[in-house]
């Protein structure tokens, strides 16, 4: 039985772009940059400023606690020191349904909407963050429901009942409607206004910040907070942000139709049939279990975590497997990424570059450096990034192309750097912040070093510095959910220091703790 479908790209492409209405004659006529917004700086002759870090985060309460709040509660102190919030993506799991964002998103973060002193009052489709919140859609945003489950669970709910099990599965009524709860979440969802004259004036009063690329989204903490696209850029004094949708352009080639790629099809239908067993027997046991018993509460915990791995897994075999469907890339975007990134090395106020989005290039959590979307990911970047060095190679000085790269999809931290690549992702710092509320997971056995085949040649692309993920077995077993917060320092060439923070779950008690600071420069 699926438990998700992952919609095709061409699929999220268009809807997304239905929902801003892209392109619109009326936005052309404006001369309106669709993928740009202003975010005003309180402190404009101060070079250094802070920002909060969060990633995969969209659970509830299950067995009892409550990681995501944990983290929050960890990062509200910080919350009038720091200029905004990046989210990495997986607002809200298991399939990004609208029912869910009450439970899994407003409540957990109500100090940082406005009205939060009154969570349930306030509609997911109308929030206003007073603390700025810029989140990329993460995988499980897309997520819809399969047909057959969908109509199940109409009859039986929730989700749980229909599996005849104890999982605390966050499951609705429907999935995410390929992303149109996170688009009516956080978008600017100009698809809504159908009157004569609605659009216009909606365009003439938030889009009114003027940028050398046109008029843009004006972003107004406490009274308009609304993205302006999927993707998008924003200065903050002197340092370029992108933020990137990589679930549109993470689909792997197909395989080759030779001898290797008929064995590792074999390979790997026997791979996911051992998944889909595997899967079933985790919601047979979980039947046994008793969510009131401390021990098999944290066996429940143990078997939602590795019912959603084993379906992520699942996802990812039947991209590589699928050889009917018509390879679409996002070429628009990583156009758009390489232009972009060409003009702020061209632009003498520019100091830094900070890129985030979902799914990481370089990660040594266990079910996801080897996956076919990993590998797809890294070798898309990797053509922007080269393309751009080609353009730009004596502005550089020596410096990488980006100061930093923020990921999540890996369900942990991690803090990895790049080592010669043989391309210009070369001696980049990668934070993976993953680890904000959904089930952690361990890093691979193999270990900090990643290792990548050149022809003939094995060659170290990447080593780990810090992971912090689910460790120890029993009752040892640690699960240590974490975010961050990143000082941006120094008038110059940037330093940036990350500081993680990190809340502990372990026998059955919390224990919040501080980790070193990271210092990137």
């Amino acid at each position: 039985m699926k438990l998700v479908s992952d919609p095709a790209i061409a699929k999220k492409i268009r809807k997304m772009n239905q929902r801003v209405r892209w392109q619109d004659p009326l936005i052309v006529e404006r001369n309106i940059d669709q993928t740009r917004l202003v975010l005003e700086d309180s402190q404009p002759d101060n070079p250094e400023f802070s920002f909060l870090v969060i990633g995969d985060s969209g659970s509830g309460s299950h067995g009892g606690h409550n990681p995501q709040r944990q983290v929050a509660e960890l990062l509200l102190p910080h919350h009038n020191e720091c200029s905004f919030m990046l989210h990495t993506g997986d607002v809200i799991y298991l399939v990004g349904s609208s029912e869910y964002y009450q439970q899994n998103f407003i409540e957990p973060y109500r100090e940082f909407i406005l009205g939060g002193e009154h969570p349930r009052r306030i509609a997911y489709d109308q929030m206003v963050f007073k603390l700025p919140i810029l989140p990329v859609p993460g995988n499980h945003d897309y997520y819809n429901l399969p047909i057959l489950l969908g109509l199940a669970s109409l009859t039986t709910l929730p989700i749980r009942g229909l599996l005849r099990s104890r999982l605390d599965i966050d499951v609705g009524l429907h999935g995410s409607g390929t992303g149109d709860a996170y688009a009516r979440a956080f978008m600017d969802y100009l698809q809504a206004f159908q009157l004569p004259g609605e659009l216009a004036s909606h365009l003439d009063k938030h889009y009114t910040a003027k940028t050398d690329t046109g008029r843009c989204l004006y972003y107004e903490p406490g009274h308009f907070t609304r993205l302006p696209n999927r993707y998008y850029t924003f200065r903050y004094n002197g340092i370029d942000f992108f933020a990137l949708d990589s679930n549109t352009f993470n689909d792997p080639l197909p395989l080759p139709k030779t001898k290797k790629g008929d064995f590792d099809r074999r390979v790997l239908e026997k791979r996911r049939e051992d998944l889909e067993q595997e899967k079933l027997q985790i919601i047979e046991n979980s039947a046994k279990l008793d969510p009131k018993k401390p021990h098999e509460a944290d066996q429940l915990d143990d078997s939602q975590s590795n019912l959603s791995q084993i379906e992520e897994m699942i996802v990812d075999i039947d991209k590589q497997l699928a050889t009917d469907k018509t390879i679409v890339t996002d070429t628009e975007q990583l156009e758009w990424l390489k232009q972009k990134l060409i003009e702020s090395w061209n632009t003498a106020e520019v100091r830094g570059r900070v890129i985030y989005f979902h799914h990481p290039p370089y990660v040594t959590e266990a079910t996801k450096w080897q996956q076919a979307q990993t590998l797809i990911i890294r070798d898309r970047l990797r053509g922007v990034l080269d393309a751009v060095a080609k353009k730009v190679g004596s502005l550089t000085q020596g410096r990488p192309l980006v100061n930093l790269v923020l990921n999540g999809h890996a369900h942990c931290l991690e803090h990895l750097e790049t080592m010669d690549t043989g391309h210009a992702d070369a001696h980049i710092h990668w934070i993976v912040c993953g680890g904000s509320g959904f089930s952690l997971r361990r890093q691979r056995a193999e270990g900090a070093d990643l290792m990548e085949t050149f022809g003939n040649e094995n060659r170290l692309v990447a080593r780990s510095h810090l992971f912090v993920g689910r460790n120890g077995q029993g009752s040892q077993k640690r699960r240590p959910y974490s975010g961050l917060r990143i000082d941006v320092k120094g008038d110059g060439q940037p330093k940036f220091i990350v500081r993680p923070f990190v809340a502990e779950w372990h026998q059955r008690q919390w224990h919040n703790r501080e980790l070193e600071p990271l210092i990137i420069s």
